[in-house]
């Protein structure tokens, strides 16, 4: 859980040290969404930990840099979205995963349900949704 200490402007991440970042993992099969995501998030202020493009890079980025959040999309060439939301929740049942789909089936919806995804952000999205998804699922406020 993410905790902000709004007097002195500081994250208490996920390893229980003080960062003023949060950190993430951005993992889509599509290098321009990838470059646009980043982008986005940089300018926000959050620490980009790593940049993936497949569901493997997600499960391997996870592991090796515990992010606070991981943003992954859901259908991706070779392993997909869902193989690393299931591999990363069974790996860390408390991690903070948010799906990135253009994906409106309710079939999807309810995939992401049943492996515990936090949130879903829709393609095309724009720095607005992800500020929306930060601050009503996480109470961050950037």
């Amino acid at each position: 859980m993410i905790f902000q200490n709004w007097r002195i402007g500081q994250f208490l991440n996920r390893d229980g040290k003080t960062s003023l970042l949060i950190s993430c993992i951005i993992i889509d099969d599509d290098r321009n969404t990838t470059r646009v995501f980043l982008d986005i998030l940089e300018l926000m202020g959050l620490e980009v930990r790593g940049v993936g493009h497949d569901g493997e890079d997600a499960v391997l980025l996870y592991k090796e840099h515990h992010p606070d959040i991981a943003f992954i999309d859901v259908v991706m060439h070779g392993t997909d979205g869902f193989y690393a939301a299931k591999k990363i929740m069974d790996f860390d049942p408390d991690a903070k995963i948010v799906a990135v789909t253009a994906d409106l089936t309710t079939d999807t919806l309810q995939k992401l349900e049943s492996i515990r995804v936090h949130a879903i952000i829709y393609k095309p999205f724009s720095q607005e949704q992800i500020r929306n998804v930060l601050l009503e699922k996480y109470k961050i406020r950037l």
